[in-house]
């Protein structure tokens, strides 16, 4: 699940009637082949283990979809096969009892109840084996016990299916789509059409099945496969669909499109009869976009952040290899509708009114284009481990938006100025010492948490990393993983030996401790001293003799003294020091942080003033910002603490546009 494009409103409220123009864009990337990252060997296909032929009739006065169709699946797995387990999704819209329904997601999108339900009914489910036809339907499992969900069926076969076999099954099915939630239903006569069709779930290499209910906070994980989908609406309606379409007529009142599409591992459609559309050639790919009447501004700065994303995710993780990508705006009306990703299919959103300089379209549109990548081209265990889906790609949103936008890539506007990193930091340190990152999102106490934690610490704890041991290192890190890891399932284990083989050991055990041992960090400056120079006073025995020497004052122009500086928490993470003189002069210092403190000497031609730690800000992931400045004694202030923009007011409208 995704950014939600929600929450804005008090931030349109908070600034209606301004205008402002966004930051100067930066030069856009080079070729593909100019990244740090271009020798790492990256598939061009993943192994294709599902086949799904399907056809989709929508009925827009009911709200339902028939569908019918075969499933081609093959056991990639070393073991033989005994049963399936599908994934019925729709059903987690059914009633208040299901998974979905129940879980405790405070602070986050979807907790409406749904004003119509939603159901998926399996009306058939045959196995032709041979001559014989076997009814699996019939021996079907869709509940555990007590327990009403019925998001996860168990279905039994009559023989098992051998390691390298392939079996076709035949369906046929029906939806009843439920209001708008979240990620699929109706509003008036828009549909969003998603977690729509029975779904083996993805085969692991030792014969079992990674099957799980349809949890509020994470849905996604699945095998790569084949796509061919006939779907046949109203003639009024136009469709956007994942995949390419090979076939498209109107005939007695109706519109039948085939959209066939190969390295996928899910689809996903909309319908409706007031859609505006424009398309365009970026980098390549045809992008075409659907959205309401009187959007046209919105498509337009929609559109422009495709143009600069494709080029500088193809740059960053792998050229993006599928020939079209499809951008769906729904209707005011149905906002839980937006800020999703599918392949090839992403929805954006925003209200009608979002000034240039606040760039929530921007973002929201960025966010869910790089989940072409963070989700998409890698297919991550979403449920079991959503930092390697949310949080990487929530890194990736603020590292673009940087790269595009400046350093002001979230507001721009009246002086204000608001980075995409700083907006994710700050949530983030509310929750830093509540759960861990690197946990299933079910785990999860509350949506705030999941939401702070899984989207901003992980970009948090990776941007600090980019700026501590610099951008191209980051650079040639991610994109080694992008590349390496692409179409393979990565786990943790993938990210973590990714960053200790290209940033080094330091980096990868400071990205694990922060990602599964709650780790942290906070600088302090404790204390410091300065005085001049001078002989010292006092009663000295030298050679045989002894000797008074009385106080003298200090040599013109010989300062010397120290700061004590300290680290609290379990992350050590390298630091710089700056030294102010009386004089202007400024000294940095290296601290490894791998001791509890450090005393630094100071020597100069004028007393020590002050002293910052972190002055450009690198480290993200500090706790307390307002103790790394420190004034020498009798020296009131020397300078103001610094904010970063970091006002919690702020901070809190960022949340609701960056995640949900």
């Amino acid at each position: 699940m995704d950014v939600r494009p929600l929450g804005m409103s008090a931030l349109v409220v908070a600034l209606a009637g301004i205008t402002g123009s966004t930051a100067s864009a930066r030069e856009l990337p080079g070729h593909p082949d100019d990244s740090p990252a271009a020798d790492v060997p990256m598939a061009e296909h993943p192994a294709c283990v599902v086949d799904y032929t399907l056809h989709a009739t929508l009925d827009p006065a009911l709200h339902t979809v028939h569908g019918e169709g075969t499933i081609a699946w093959t056991n990639v797995s070393s073991q033989p096969v005994s049963q399936l387990w599908m994934h019925l999704y729709l059903n987690a819209f059914k009633n208040q009892s299901t998974v979905f329904m129940r879980a405790p997601v405070g602070g986050f999108r979807g907790t409406t109840v749904p004003k119509e339900w939603g159901t998926i009914d399996v009306r058939k489910l045959t196995w032709t084996d041979g001559a014989a036809e076997h009814d699996l339907w019939a021996k079907a499992q869709l509940k555990r016990g007590d327990d009403e969900d019925e998001t996860d069926a168990s279905v039994p076969l009559p023989r098992a299916v051998a390691p390298g076999e392939t079996i076709t099954l035949s369906m046929v099915w029906d939806d009843k789509l439920p209001s708008i939630v979240e990620r699929t239903g109706f509003d008036g006569s828009f549909h969003m059409v998603a977690q729509w069709f029975p779904k083996i779930a993805k085969i692991e290499p030792d014969g079992s099945f990674a099957h799980f209910p349809f949890h509020h906070l994470g849905e996604f994980y699945a095998d790569y496969g084949k796509y061919d989908v006939t779907l046949d609406v109203p003639e009024p309606f136009l469709v956007g669909a994942t995949g390419v379409v090979t076939e498209s007529r109107v005939a007695n009142g109706r519109r039948v499109e085939r959209h066939v599409q190969d390295d996928v591992h899910d689809f996903a459609w909309t319908a409706w009869d007031k859609f505006q559309t424009r398309k365009e050639t970026i980098d390549g790919v045809a992008v075409s976009i659907l959205y309401p009447p009187g959007y046209d501004d919105h498509a337009e700065r929609e559109l422009g952040t495709i143009r600069f994303a494709l080029p500088h995710y193809g740059a960053r993780y792998g050229k993006y290899p599928y020939p079209l990508l499809t951008l769906v705006h729904p209707p005011a009306s149905a906002p839980e509708a937006g800020g999703m990703e599918y392949p090839t299919l992403i929805t954006t959103g925003g209200s009608s009114f979002i000034p240039n300089g606040v760039n929530l379209i921007e973002l929201v549109t960025i966010h869910e284009f790089g989940h072409q990548y963070f989700y998409g081209l890698l297919a991550s265990h979403e449920t079991q481990w959503p930092f390697q889906d949310e949080g990487l790609n929530s890194y990736a949103e603020a590292e673009a938006m940087e790269a595009w936008k400046g350093k002001s890539s979230f507001i721009d506007l009246l002086g204000l100025s608001i980075g995409d990193s700083e907006g994710h930091a700050e949530r983030a340190r509310h929750f830093a010492h509540d759960d861990r990152v690197a946990q299933p999102a079910y785990a999860f106490g509350t949506g705030a948490a999941y939401g702070a934690l899984v989207y901003s610490r992980t970009a948090t704890i990776l941007e600090t990393l980019r700026r501590v041991y610099g951008d191209r290192a980051m650079q040639r890190t991610m994109g080694a993983y992008a590349r390496r890891f692409r179409f393979k399932h990565p786990v943790p284990r993938d990210l973590i030996e990714t960053f200790q083989r290209e940033m080094g050991n330091e980096a990868g055990e400071t990205l694990r401790d922060a990602l599964f041992d709650k780790g942290w960090v906070d600088y302090r400056v404790e204390a410091m001293s300065s005085h001049s120079v001078h002989v010292a006073a006092g009663i000295f025995d030298r050679d045989g003799k002894r000797a008074t020497t009385p106080a003298a004052p200090g040599a013109p122009g010989k300062y010397e003294g120290w700061v004590l500086v300290s680290r609290r928490g379990t992350l050590r993470i390298p630091v710089e020091v700056e030294l102010l003189s009386e004089d202007g002069t400024r000294a940095r210092v290296p601290w490894d942080a791998t001791t509890d403190s450090i005393r630094i000497p100071y020597a100069g031609t004028s007393a020590l003033r002050a002293a910052v730690i972190d002055p450009d800000e690198r480290v993200l992931l500090d706790e307390n910002s307002e103790n790394d400045f420190a004034a020498a004694p009798g020296h009131a202030g020397g300078g103001a603490p610094r904010t970063l923009e970091r006002a919690t007011y702020w901070s809190e409208l960022v949340l609701g546009a960056i995640a949900p």
